[in-house]
This record gives structure tokens, C-alpha cells and sequence, in this order.
């Protein structure tokens, strides 16, 4: 039964040719992220000023930054750090949100209302700028990063989860649990929880690529993560200075953070494709 729906499930999933490319870039995305210092040619924060600004060679693929530092060797590193940062921010962002909106939708009342003003309040504020100012408070670093870009994206899963409360609680099953002796919590996390998983899912799988754009923003504008260690985005802030000496210094991880966002996009269209039973056509 269970291998059945697994086939289902990924036979819905793969069945564009669009994502199936997506899924093989995201994979060699993280393949690179896991094995970086076995696959890169050099230490990327190996500074050789007798290679500053080298032209792309055999020696240097992509040509070197201003320091003399691999580009290449850095784009690799760096794929780990934009990986880590998108995957730790919205497994946050959904742990706290989940939760949030799962008790807001259940308990209704006062305890809603609270927390619908508080999630009002952080998206009345862009993401970008609440995370910039995040990071000015509690300063950058992968770990505070991921914390901040989870805290400021989490509104979005506290709407999405209560509005899945709000129309499975009054289910037959759910009047049952409590005929049963179930607590709240034990309706919420047993029955009301995996009957409401699949939107967050897919929410997941899409907000990656968005979390990700969103380090690379703040490294660009100096607010992410800092010196030396490597990072698309904070790359591409350094090598816009030298675009017309070494234009692979700077469009290299831009390009990767495109191809990286877009592909999470598309996947995450599959899986949205493979969970809603009305894009498969069995409703």
C-alpha cells in the first residue's frame, strides 16, 4: 500500500520533463554542497596576490577575485552556505509557524486573535528590511542568519495552518477524538497535524529558493555572512566593482543563485502537482 502511493506520488511528481531537470541541478547542487572540499581545486580562502584578478585558465577555471582567491573554489563553498542558511531558516520558519497557527486556528478566541496581530505586524513589514534590521541587532553569521530569515518568513505558514485548522476541526473524526478522552494536543499533533501537511510541504520545498535569494541579498549589501568565508552573495558584491576586468568573478554566483532558485521553483511545483489530488484528477 505504501510503495503503491510512494509510485503515485513520484510518478505525479516527475511527470514533467521540467522537473525532472530541476530535481537531477537541485541534487548536483547539494552533491557539490556535501563533497565541496573534496571537489574544489583550491582552499578558497587562499589569498595569492601574485594571481589577483587572473583571467580564466586552466589552472583557474573561473579566474581568481581580488585577493587571488579561486572563484571557483568559493562558488563551491558557497553552494553550502546558501544550502544551509535556506534549509535551516524554513525548517524554523515551519516548526514556529506551524505551531502558531495550528494553536491560533484550534483555540480560536483570544489566543487567535494575539497571534493574528503579531503575524499582521511582521508582514506588514517586507522580509528583506525585518531581516536587515534582525541582523543589525543580533549581527550575521550562518547560525543567527537562519534564525532571522526563519523568524522574519514564518507568517506565511501561520495563515496557511490556521486556515487548515479552521476547516478540518469541525470534522467528524475530530468530535470522535474528543468522545475519546484525546487533550487539544494530542488532537492537534495526531489528527489535526498530518491531515493539514501537504500545503506546508510544498510551501517548504518553494520558500527554500526564496530564503536562499534572500542570504544572497543581505551578503550583497553587507549584512549577511562576513569575510572570508565564501558566499554568493557577498561574491557578487565584491566582483561588481570589477566587472569589466574579470566578469566571471561576479557573474559566476550570480548565475548559480538563479539556477539554484529556479530550479527549487519548479520543483516545488511538482510536489505540489504530486500532493493536490485535483492536479492529479482523481477529484
Amino acid at each position: 500500500m505504501m510503495n503503491t502511493k510512494l509510485r503515485k506520488f513520484f510518478g505525479a511528481m516527475f511527470s514533467r520533463k521540467i522537473v525532472i531537470f530541476a530535481f537531477v541541478v537541485v541534487v548536483l547542487f547539494i552533491f557539490t554542497a556535501l563533497f565541496a572540499p573534496l571537489i574544489a581545486p583550491y582552499d578558497p580562502n587562499f589569498a595569492d596576490f601574485a594571481a589577483y584578478l587572473a583571467k580564466p585558465s586552466g589552472a583557474h577555471l573561473l579566474g581568481t577575485d581580488s585577493y587571488g582567491r579561486d572563484v571557483m573554489s568559493r562558488i563551491i563553498f558557497g553552494a553550502r552556505v546558501s544550502l544551509i542558511i535556506g534549509v535551516l531558516a524554513v525548517i524554523i520558519a515551519c516548526a514556529i509557524g506551524t505551531f502558531l497557527g495550528m494553536v491560533a486556528g484550534y483555540f480560536g478566541g483570544i489566543v487567535d486573535d494575539v497571534i493574528n496581530r503579531m503575524t499582521e505586524a511582521i508582514r506588514a513589514i517586507p522580509q528583506v528590511v525585518l531581516a536587515m534590521a534582525l541582523t543589525a541587532v543580533f549581527g550575521s553569521g550562518i547560525k543567527n542568519l537562519a534564525i532571522i530569515l526563519g523568524v522574519s518568513s514564518m507568517a506565511g505558514y501561520v495563515r496557511m495552518m490556521r486556515g487548515q485548522v479552521l476547516s478540518i476541526k469541525q470534522s467528524d473524526y475530530i468530535m470522535a477524538g474528543k468522545l475519546q478522552g484525546n487533550s487539544n494536543f494530542q488532537l492537534m499533533f495526531k489528527h489535526i497535524l498530518p491531515n493539514s501537511i501537504s500545503p506546508i510541504i510544498v510551501m517548504m520545498t518553494q520558500q527554500v529558493g526564496t530564503t536562499i535569494l534572500s542570504e544572497a541579498g543581505l551578503s550583497f549589501l553587507g549584512l549577511g555572512i562576513s569575510a572570508p568565508t565564501a558566499s554568493w552573495g557577498s561574491m557578487v558584491s565584491e566582483g561588481r566593482l570589477f566587472l569589466l576586468q574579470s566578469p566571471a568573478f561576479a557573474l559566476a554566483p550570480g548565475i548559480c543563485v538563479a539556477i539554484l532558485v529556479i530550479c527549487l521553483n519548479m520543483l516545488g511545483d511538482g510536489v505540489r502537482d504530486a500532493l493536490d489530488p485535483r492536479l492529479r484528477g482523481e477529484i
